[in-house]
Order: C-alpha cells, then sequence, then structure tokens
C-alpha cells in the first residue's frame, strides 16, 4: 500500500506542474471531437468549454486544443479526423459517442482518447477512457471484500448494456452466485424480482407457521401469531447483497419491487452502479442506505462551481472527464520527454485527476473510483 501511495503521489497531476521540457516554439496540439451542430450540440459545446477552463489551469501558451466537429455520425467523424491529422496531430479526445468510433482505425498513427464507458475498442488506437462498468465493479468488489460480503447476486436489465455488464463482471472477477436479466417493464418486473427472492414460497411459510401455531398447544401462541402477522414473509433468502446495473426511475422500480417482496435494505445491502450524485435518491428514504461507487464527489462539485462561475451555465458529466483528459494528455507527453506518440499511453501510469486515479497499461484505461451511500437523505463518502 506505501508503494502504491508512493507511485500515486509521484505521478499526481499538479497543473502547475514545469513545462521546461517544451520547446517555446513549439506547439503541443490535441485534436477534439465533439458534436457541434445537431441534437447533441450542447455536450460538445460544454466539452469545449471545459478543456479551455483545463487550458487555462495548466497556463502553458505551448498547448493548444483544436476542436472539430463529428455530428455525432460515423462518417462525419472520420472527416473531422481525417483534417486534424492533416495538422500532424497524433492525440485526439473524442469522439464522444461508441458508434462514431468505427471508421478510426483508418487512422492508426492517431491514437483516440474516446469518451465513451464501453469496453467494446474497434481498434488498437483507440482508448476508451469513460467510466467503465469494469473500474465500477472493481470499486464494488474492494467493498464487498473489506465487509467480507460473501453472498451477492446481480441485476441486469434486458437492455443494451447487458453484454457490457456480462464482460465486466468477468474482468473484474467480482464473486456473485448469479446475474439474473430482468425485464424494464414495470408490468413484469415485480414478477420477476418475486421469483428470484423466492417470495410466494416465504409469504406461504408465513402463512403456514401462523395455521401451525393456532392448531397448537404452545403456551405462548397468541403472542407469537400477533407478531407473525406484522411480518410479509418468512425464511431467508440466499445472498446478502445485490447490485443493480441499472439508473433513474428503472432503478427505483426495483428496489420498490425489492420492498415489496419483503427485501429491505436495512437487512440486505442495495449496491448499484455510478448515479453520478443524482439528488432524487435522497427522496427515496425506502430504499436507504443504497451504495454506488463514483467519481470524487467534492471535486465534481468544485468543478462544477468554477464552470458555472466562468460560463453561468452548469455541466454536464462529459465536460468533467474530458478535463482531466487534457490534463492527462499534457502530463504524460512531458513524462515522454515531449515526444508526442502512441507510447505514452502503453506504460504503466497512474494519474490523480479531479475524476479519481486513472490507471494506465497497455493502452487501457480503469478508474480507481471513490464509493458512497446515501443514507439520511446525504451522499457519505465510505472510501
Amino acid at each position: 500500500m506505501k508503494k502504491i501511495i508512493k507511485i500515486i503521489l509521484l505521478l499526481a497531476l499538479t497543473y502547475s506542474v514545469s513545462a521546461t521540457k517544451i520547446i517555446a516554439s513549439e506547439k503541443i496540439k490535441i485534436g477534439l471531437l465533439v458534436p457541434l451542430t445537431g441534437k447533441d450540440s450542447e455536450i460538445g459545446k460544454s466539452i469545449i468549454k471545459s478543456t479551455r477552463l483545463a487550458i487555462n489551469k495548466i497556463n502553458n501558451v505551448s498547448i493548444e486544443i483544436i476542436p472539430k466537429d463529428t455530428q455525432s455520425n460515423p462518417k462525419s467523424t472520420l472527416v473531422a479526423a481525417k483534417e486534424l491529422a492533416k495538422l500532424n496531430i497524433k492525440i485526439i479526445i473524442g469522439p464522444v459517442f461508441n458508434e462514431n468510433l468505427i471508421y478510426l482505425d483508418e487512422l492508426s498513427d492517431i491514437t483516440f482518447l474516446s469518451l465513451t464507458n464501453k469496453n467494446n475498442n474497434f481498434s488498437k488506437n483507440i482508448i476508451n477512457a469513460g467510466i467503465n462498468a469494469t473500474s465500477q465493479l472493481n470499486t464494488i468488489k474492494k467493498f464487498l471484500e473489506l465487509n467480507e460480503i460473501k453472498k451477492t447476486i446481480f441485476l441486469t436489465p434486458n437492455i443494451n448494456y447487458k453484454n457490457e455488464i456480462k464482460k465486466a463482471i468477468s474482468f473484474s472477477k467480482i464473486k456473485i452466485i448469479k446475474n439474473y436479466t430482468y425485464n424494464t417493464d414495470p408490468t413484469k418486473l415485480t414478477q420477476q424480482i418475486e421469483k428470484i427472492t423466492r417470495y410466494n414460497i416465504r409469504k406461504q411459510n408465513l402463512e403456514d407457521e401462523i395455521i401451525r401455531l393456532e392448531k397448537s398447544d404452545q403456551s405462548n401462541k397468541e403472542l407469537l401469531i400477533e407478531k407473525l402477522k406484522k411480518a410479509d414473509t418468512l425464511g431467508s433468502v440466499n445472498f446478502d447483497s445485490i447490485i443493480i446495473a441499472d439508473f433513474d426511475e428503472s432503478l427505483k422500480s426495483v428496489t420498490t419491487s425489492l420492498l415489496y417482496t419483503d427485501i429491505s435494505p436495512k437487512k440486505k445491502y442495495f449496491i448499484t452502479l455510478n448515479q453520478w450524485f443524482d439528488k432524487s435518491l435522497l427522496e427515496e428514504a425506502s430504499a436507504q442506505p443504497l451504495y454506488f461507487p463514483s467519481i470524487n464527489k467534492k471535486n465534481y462539485e468544485n468543478f462544477s462551481a468554477e464552470y458555472f462561475d466562468k460560463f453561468n451555465q452548469y455541466p454536464n458529466q462529459l465536460s468533467f472527464l474530458s478535463f482531466d483528459l487534457v490534463g492527462l494528455v499534457y502530463y504524460l507527453i512531458l513524462q515522454n520527454n515531449s515526444i508526442i506518440d502512441k507510447n505514452i499511453f502503453t506504460k504503466k501510469t497512474l494519474f490523480k485527476g479531479k475524476v479519481g486515479i486513472f490507471e494506465i497499461k497497455n493502452n487501457k484505461i480503469n478508474h480507481i473510483l471513490n464509493f458512497y451511500k446515501v443514507e439520511d437523505d446525504k451522499f457519505k463518502k465510505i472510501f
């Protein structure tokens, strides 16, 4: 642990880092591929603003961000990337969406730091820098091990990212009893949760026990029967924690169904994925405590406040990530003796940004995240 801390301290970014290795007349050109027109244009514009904040923090006139419009289209993305290639740019932040990566293998000399959180790279020159499911499950795994939680089930919605979750379970080597896939249709969800939690069996157990006591000669049976009638079920389930890979109203539907089947977060750990501190979760008192991995909350709030002061609007989540990626690229270039090439991402490196710690190895980025719980109408940091 001391060795890890030492490495992190050694490699941690400070935006005031010396730029003596950069020749003043040379420009560090970083490309930026974001949607600037169309339905996703606000995302792209917010990312550009966050990279401007990063440049101001670095305070080095040698670094230059050159944005191009992807129009949220794969072919337009390729055209924009080729324009950046003509400027001899070797590192590009973006594109934002996973589907816009499919043609970028044509530009093998350029390294793309995509903002997607998918793990399925289309080419070796693409590094997915988003907060992927593997990073999140690694953090959850740490929590389970620290609390000696042995019996965990996984609930995955039957939607487009279910295969991504399946891969992340494998990559993280998190120990689970079973991964259940459920239909997000509310009319079907509760029935599925009933089956997973053995609700009908436990409810029948309760009814049978009440009948048995009523027929028995047990001296204190009235007291026992009165107590049982206040319960909803009788009997245990074969898990201690539940990981719910869902968000927003769908997540709330799952927790509501669990409560209906007499599974309480007061007795079983309710764990989910990164919720970006969704304030609506604070209103769900019956589903608390609810645990999740996430970026550093204090840093996120400070960044949002600084962004608001500068631009009079709040940033999106990708803006927060792109702010760090500018610093990451600048830092790695300095560490590589100011040589800008794809080799800067092959060495094992730990980088401390505002999101958290970036773990870089063999052209892959994972995030070492923090862990929080929602309880008593507050977000509380666990580690």
